[in-house]
């Protein structure tokens, strides 16, 4: 049977013989992740199923990204059992402080993450790790604990929606247009625990970090996961992480449920309005919003690519004197290369925040919270209602470059008119 990429990177990790979409195959992983929200629900299962030891150290990830260092009582109280955890364990992947960035930007600029894998995670943008062709997805913590305990779990084979772009990207348009434009077309359920398979010239072209972008919205369109195939650069970027891996690619002959294409030549920036992630316009159409916060960050869009698009839009001018703007490199390492490169002091220039590697404001956690009526612009990947912070909040999505014209403007403004 020809595969498709989901199916092909199942069928790595199953005896069982993988023959149509739809069967239930048991299939071992090669890393299970949680972070300090879910990880004490997933510590909690494994105890109460009984397990005493995770099946491997090396291969259990607890990144503690989201609320440290802890903005409270209750969230210290969560991350110190997780802490414990860890050492009673001796989990060798343990993240926390100065060496903790958002989940997942860390796991793949660390060299945990990659081509082949089978990913499962506590959190539902574990799917960006198929920007590297790796089938990840996020599981309920239950179903992660039975993971640590076992190292493996069950999956039912998605159908995979096949994504196509072609033609030429304009100026100004990026990863996150694309998949927003994709999430416009098929709504949030559109991929329902279906596998959606990018390809075409346009994704050729993408750099990695553009991919991880856009495999980490799969799940906005309902994706059981978001696979790009390995390419050199994939392999490229994964070597300079320390792995050995091959280039992988769909069987000829595959069979797709469906498949969108687009042609990108001539397209806007993309705008996703409140309070959906399908609810998207091209950036001309978004007019007279007036913003209280612009953020730059989280594991969509805080990465070096994303820093620096941001940056070149910022670089020599000022943010609105109403308008919060508020910069989150995603890791450590991020923030490092971004301070070596001036980018840092582009944003300080500019009256931004600079903060530290957190996903604290894209939930609605900390470091940039919405009061009632307030709006903000985001690089982030939802704009449910209350998503950062008051119900009374709007929440729109975008590229870090709109984001940063915006953040100029005062209101959700197109970068090509700057």
């Amino acid at each position: 049977m020809a595969h498709t990429l989901a199916q092909k990177i199942l069928q790595k990790h199953t005896d069982q013989q993988i023959t149509e979409a739809g069967q239930i195959v048991q299939c071992n992983v090669s890393l299970a992740l949680a972070n300090d929200i879910t990880a004490p629900l997933a510590i909690k299962s494994f105890r109460a199923m009984g397990a005493k030891k995770v099946f491997d150290k090396d291969r259990v990830a607890l990144v503690m990204d989201h609320f440290t260092p802890q903005k409270d009582i209750e969230s210290a109280i969560q991350v110190k059992g997780v802490r414990e955890f860890a050492e009673e364990q001796n989990i060798t992947h343990y993240y926390e402080g100065g060496d903790c960035g958002v989940e997942h930007a860390l796991l793949p600029e660390l060299g945990l993450v990659g081509p082949g894998d089978i990913v499962v995670g506590a959190d539902s943008h574990t799917c960006t790790y198929g920007g590297l062709g790796a089938f990840a997805t996020g599981l309920g913590s239950t179903d992660v604990a039975g993971a640590m305990a076992l190292g493996s779990t069950w999956f039912k084979v998605p159908p995979t929606i096949k994504v196509e772009y072609n033609g030429t990207l304009p100026a100004h348009v990026g990863a996150k247009d694309l998949i927003l434009k994709l999430i416009g077309e098929i709504g949030v359920a559109g991929a329902l625990y279906k596998a959606l398979e990018f390809g075409g010239p346009v994704v050729d072209a993408l750099d990695v970090e553009g991919r991880m972008c856009i495999a980490n919205m799969a799940i906005e369109a309902g994706g059981k996961c978001g696979l790009f195939p390995v390419d050199e650069k994939t392999i490229a970027y994964t070597a300079a992480r320390g792995r050995k891996d091959s280039p992988m690619t769909a069987d000829a002959g595959a069979v797709y449920e469906r498949i969108v294409s687009f042609d990108v030549s001539g397209m806007s920036p993309q705008i996703a309005c409140p309070h959906l992630p399908e609810n998207v316009k091209p950036v001309e159409e978004v007019k007279n919003v007036r913003l209280n916060q612009v953020v730059v960050g989280s594991c969509t869009n805080g990465r070096i690519s994303d820093l620096r698009e941001a940056a070149a839009i910022l670089k020599g001018r000022k943010v609105a004197k109403h308008v919060r703007t508020i910069i989150l490199p995603a890791t450590p390492g991020i923030w490092k290369q971004a301070l070596k490169e001036g980018l840092i002091e582009i944003f300080m220039d500019a009256g931004c925040i600079v903060g530290p590697a957190t996903c604290g404001p894209c939930l609605g956690g900390h470091m940039g919270i919405l009061a009632d009526g307030e709006v903000a612009i985001a690089t982030t990947n939802r704009n449910f209602k209350g998503r950062m912070g008051s119900l009374e909040s709007e929440v729109y999505l975008s590229s870090p470059c709109v984001a940063a014209a915006s953040a100029i403007a005062g209101e959700i403004a197109d970068p090509r008119k700057l």
